[in-house]
């Protein structure tokens, strides 16, 4: 409801503009927004298939009962959804399967809360860690022109660092929600959360394909867009079983209905706006406060950028954020290439952890509070902010000092 309320007003905004568009402009979207269709498009097969539902099944019998390694285990589990599958693919199917095997469980919604809350936070904290990970990670590669190899080499370490902090302050906060033991006698069985067998064989090779295609990809520069496409299809074509003669399990229709087109039309809508501020005078503004920052050295730049992306990105999304900070940080004369370079990732950083502050913040978190709706767990805007802005200001804050550690280290 909130997503589609959110699209009509952005929309209706950016045609109301006098602003000419070039179509020039909206070449920087299209290797992150086709990037974006093909994973999700994998999850949603996999996740028809019953490959996540088959991961909490795991996770459930691996926490041997005891509530706190359930905990840990779901959250582990669902960053590594968010690497490969974006935060909004977490959002989307993690969500949706940590909540059904909670209820499974016989949680209650104290509980339920504390595992769907934690692992929102993290989905967007622990997307920091690859250039796929996250929408506003592809557009500033793209628009910085940065490699698969040399994204990683500088956020890998300090996304370890805000995950680690995400699961001390996550502990603190939700431990006295998480229930003591648990009841695993009636868990079902593995064949029976399984319902296409030869996907569910196949799915981790494919995501082997992916990251090897990513590595290969940026020596060639095939861009990422493409070799996500092409596992999609492979997916795809086991998934409709289009070499043999057997039909097939999962509906790819409903797969195609399921994908979230509207976040990704919203998506493109913002980069509408982002034109039309940047031609009223935004980008100038921005530039002239990077500038002033500069001033201060490159922890206090980080810091202070990261903290300009919190802030705009609570107001009007992150996706426009990143385009307008990035803009604004290229078109900042005189800055040293170290400042330059750490303002980029502190970019990032805001864009992605800070904008979790806000339920408007990221595209993630409002397809999660849909899901938490569809699912009958609803949280006002008043609830979420004050436990989003508890749980992610210090973890925000020790990522970017990490960040200025971290860069001039790898740099030198």
């Amino acid at each position: 409801m909130w997503l589609g309320q959110y699209s009509r007003s952005l929309v209706a905004g950016s045609l109301n503009s006098q602003f000419p568009i070039p179509n020039s402009q909206f070449s920087i979207l299209n290797n992150a927004t086709f990037t974006l269709i093909a994973l999700i498009t994998i999850a949603l097969i996999l996740e028809k298939a019953g490959f996540f539902r088959l991961l909490a099944l795991q996770a459930t019998r691996w926490g041997l009962g005891h509530g706190r390694i359930l905990f840990t285990l779901v959250l582990l589990l669902g960053v590594s959804v968010t690497t490969w599958f974006t935060n909004i693919g977490a959002a989307l199917i993690w969500t949706s399967t940590v909540v059904e095997m909670l209820l499974l469980l016989g949680f209650s919604s104290r509980s339920i809360l504390a595992f769907v809350f934690a692992t929102g936070l993290l989905a967007d904290t622990s997307s920091l860690l690859l250039p796929i990970s996250n929408l506003v990670n592809l557009i500033s590669s793209d628009y910085f022109d940065i490699s698969f190899l040399r994204y990683s080499l500088v956020m890998i370490p300090v996304s370890l660092v805000a995950i680690a902090t995400s699961f001390g302050v996550l502990w603190f906060f939700f431990d006295p929600y998480l229930p003591t033991t648990y009841q695993v006698t009636n868990l079902p069985s593995s064949q029976q959360v399984i319902r296409d067998p030869l996907v569910c064989q196949w799915s981790l090779v494919i995501l082997g394909f992916l990251f090897i295609g990513y590595l290969i990809g940026q020596a060639f520069g095939i861009p990422v867009c493409l070799i996500a496409a092409i596992a999609a299809l492979i997916l795809l074509a086991l998934a409709g079983r289009w070499f043999h003669h057997t039909p097939a399990i999962i509906p790819i229709k409903q797969v195609g209905r399921e994908i979230p087109w509207l976040a990704i039309f919203l998506s493109v809508a913002m980069y509408v706006v982002v034109i039309h501020l940047g031609n009223a005078g935004m980008i100038e503004l921005l530039s002239q406060l990077l500038a002033e920052l500069a001033n201060w050295g490159l922890t206090l730049s980080a810091i202070g950028t990261a903290f300009l992306a919190t802030i705009l990105s609570s107001v009007m999304n992150s996706l426009p954020t990143v385009v307008l900070n990035a803009q604004a940080i290229q078109g900042t004369t005189g800055l040293e290439p170290t400042i330059q370079e750490a303002m980029v990732y502190a970019n990032v950083i805001g864009c992605n952890i800070g904008a979790k502050i806000s339920p408007i913040g990221s595209l993630s978190t409002l397809i999660w509070l849909q899901v938490l709706a569809s699912k009958g767990l609803n949280l006002s805007w008043v609830q979420y902010t004050r436990m989003a802005i508890i749980l992610t200001i210090p973890v925000l804050f020790i990522s970017l000092l990490s960040l200025a550690m971290w860069l001039p280290w790898l740099i030198a």
